[in-house]
């Protein structure tokens, strides 16, 4: 599945980059599927690239590129939930605490969060 050229940026701040380039040497290929309020409410969840099954239902917002770490992190979201983001930044970013989901990071005892900003359509 294409990017959705219309869709909202997606980027990371430094800290989770750094993190990116941790689990990428623990896990090998990664790729983030932004949760619609299941486990961590509305968290941004990094599988081992694959382990997600995505579908006709999500939508590829970004292929991320991380300074140092080989490929991209795909960044997919259900389309229900782009509905209600599709006129915001997202800004992945990391905080202390460990979250409730799947998240490759929770044994770090961090976790990854969206904060967002709204953009002119």
């Amino acid at each position: 599945m294409e990017c959705d050229p219309k869709s909202p940026a997606v980027e990371l701040t430094p800290a989770a980059a750094a993190l990116l380039r941790r689990l990428r040497a623990d896990h090998g290929p990664l790729m983030f599927h932004q949760s619609g309020g299941c486990c961590d409410g509305s968290a941004p969840m990094c599988y081992p690239a694959g382990e997600f099954r995505t579908g006709n239902a999500d939508v590829l917002l970004a292929d991320l590129a991380v300074e140092g770490m080989p490929g991209s992190v795909p960044f997919w979201m259900s389309r229900s939930q782009y509905e209600v983001w599709s006129h915001t930044r997202l800004i992945v970013d990391v905080v202390e605490g460990r979250g409730s989901g799947f998240s490759l990071e929770a044994p770090e005892g961090v976790r990854f969060l969206i904060r967002s900003r709204l953009v002119d359509g």
